[in-house]
């Protein structure tokens, strides 16, 4: 079996919603699975970084909690995942590092527990 063709496997597993919708229009699938199918495309070429931007735009709840779990897997295949966006709660709950900014500027920075727990934090973005 040639490496696409294996590599293709590896993404089915992260995916399986993805063997599923092989044959279809990736206009045609849901906000969800264009999402993961993006993610599915940026991971055939064996990236080092992936950059996200908005992961969680456009999808139901359910799918949120699904892509973010495959976001924290990939750290596990020595994958490095930048994501930029506003769902504070979600993406904190799987980073080891974060950047709050603000009118295009960083104004707090540091690891994930230590920013969940920050009160400014908490009131502006996580409202508590």
């Amino acid at each position: 079996m040639i490496l696409i063709e294996l590599r293709i496997k590896e993404i089915f597993q992260i995916f399986p919603i993805m063997q599923e919708r092989y044959h279809q229009i990736a206009g045609t699938l849901s906000g969800g699975e264009r999402q993961m199918l993006s993610i599915a495309r940026a991971l055939m070429s064996f990236p080092k970084v992936l950059i996200i931007d908005e992961i969680s735009m456009g999808l139901m709840p359910r799918l949120v909690d699904d892509v973010m779990e495959v976001v924290y897997s990939l750290k596990s295949k020595g994958v490095t995942v930048l994501i930029a966006e506003q769902n504070t709660k979600e993406v904190l709950d799987i980073a080891d590092e974060a950047y709050v900014m603000q009118n295009g500027m960083i104004v707090m920075s540091g690891t994930s527990a230590n920013l969940k727990n920050d009160p400014k934090i908490k009131e502006s973005y996580l409202g508590m």
